[in-house]
């Protein structure tokens, strides 16, 4: 049986959050069978992807997404849907997705805003909704004022009306931790709604590997269209540290505090906001350190906070120098859903973590990881762990464990196999 596989994004290069989930999710699919991929472009690059990726593929159509969200939110308002949905909305995508369709004998629909191209008699679907994107929403409301929390408080309900149609016929609605699955039936999904949890490459993401040549497993872009493996040579340090690549800072004065993700997307911007203004200076009272964000996409509002004790680095070639060089990673995120993947990796690379409580709830991290929630908490479990090195070594040993036993890729997908009746 080959698939459909529908995504909001092109899951190549699996280099932020949803790409990382969608790029394994499609590989994994397409070593079962033909997958024929439908997906909106991010950047010009995505238009050429390179071989090693297209080639695991029946069929690869991208299309491009200019329209912008002001444009998008009139739309919303005019029709009554959410913006959401408009902002995906192109009869162009329609038109691939009816020309695929004859072809296949199931979809895979990743996020919810692929959900409007499900044709009400297509064959069966899984639908990855990854988080509860209606309560991400309502989440955006509480903090907001004036017209934009009434358009927050709009699009929570309509799209969680979405959300619910969409699971009823549906064969399985996806979400990414089982925290999200149980949010979504209470607020009345009906249908199967199951978690199918991320996972981490170890492989990759491990400190080990900072001893040799460290590449990804495909090829990341130098310029449309060309593919390249990035060789991030790293020595170990006599404390068993690998020590960052040519192309990072020394460690200079004080420890390293890291943060990575996408620095264009709203929980990111808040959670290193929040650092740099209220926990930083805190630890700064007892340790001289250093705070890092690692991230394309900076916005000015995060370019702003660089300044002497602050890095915002903007894209870079390989995060996993960064984490390696890191003395304590943190995930500050006051609104997070379903599982982060800046958690796991830095998890996996051995490092030990402070988290808030939003930012671990979706993760088994059997209490290798500290989470924290006030900015002095958060500032006392850092620096607890700048102060006892060993102990901060021997967590983040024991933090990469967990991955390996619990967060495989394979292991964490193997039940797509029977909701789309495949096998390896």
């Amino acid at each position: 049986m080959s698939l459909l596989f529908l995504a909001h994004r092109v899951p190549f290069p699996p280099d932020r959050g949803d790409k990382i989930r969608s790029f394994h999710i499609l590989q994994y699919l397409a070593k079962r069978t033909p997958v024929h991929l439908v997906a909106f472009a991010d950047d010009a690059a995505d238009f050429d992807p390179p071989a090693v990726f297209t080639e695991m593929l029946a069929s690869c159509t991208i299309l491009s997404r200019r329209k912008s969200q002001k444009r998008a939110a009139i739309e919303a308002l005019a029709v009554g849907k959410p913006v959401s949905l408009t902002a995906f909305a192109s009869p162009a995508m329609q038109a691939a997705v009816d020309r695929i369709l004859p072809q296949v004998g199931g979809i895979y629909c990743f996020s919810g805003q692929m959900a409007q191209y499900l044709p009400g008699d297509a064959p069966p679907v899984v639908m990855d909704f990854v988080d509860v994107d209606s309560a991400k929403f309502a989440g955006f409301a509480e903090d907001a004022r004036g017209p934009m929390r009434w358009m927050m408080r709009r699009e929570a309900r309509l799209l969680g009306a979405f959300e619910r149609a969409i699971a009823a016929r549906v064969s399985a609605s996806l979400f990414v931790s089982e925290a999200e699955a149980a949010l979504f039936r209470e607020g009345g999904a009906r249908g199967r709604v199951m978690a199918v949890e991320n996972g981490i490459d170890s492989a990759k993401f491990d400190p080990a590997a900072a001893t040799r040549p460290l590449s990804s497993p495909l090829p990341e872009r130098e310029g449309p269209g060309v593919g390249r493996f990035p060789q991030a040579q790293a020595v170990v340090t006599q404390a068993g540290r690998p020590t960052p690549n040519p192309s990072l800072p020394g460690k200079g004065e004080g420890a390293l505090i890291v943060f990575t993700g996408q620095m264009d997307y709203r929980p990111n911007i808040d959670a290193v906001t929040w650092f740099a203004r209220d926990i930083l200076p805190l630890v700064r009272q007892r340790h001289p350190a250093r705070f890092a964000i690692v991230g394309r996409a900076p916005t000015p509002a995060v370019q702003a906070l660089a300044g002497d004790h602050v890095t915002v680095t903007g894209a870079v070639d390989d995060v996993r120098g960064w984490l390696a060089a890191a003395d304590v990673c943190v995930a500050p995120l006051k609104l997070a859903r379903g599982i982060q993947n800046k958690v796991l990796e830095a998890m996996a690379m051995a490092r030990p973590v402070v988290a808030s409580a939003a930012a671990a709830e979706g993760i088994d991290h059997a209490d290798t990881v500290r989470v924290a929630e006030t900015a002095q908490d958060f500032a006392d479990q850092v620096i607890a762990l700048l102060d006892a090195p060993d102990t901060a070594a021997t967590l983040g040993v024991a933090a990469r464990a967990q991955v390996i036993r619990r967060y495989g890729w394979d292991a964490r997908l193997a039940s797509l196999d029977a909701l789309l009746g495949l096998t390896a």
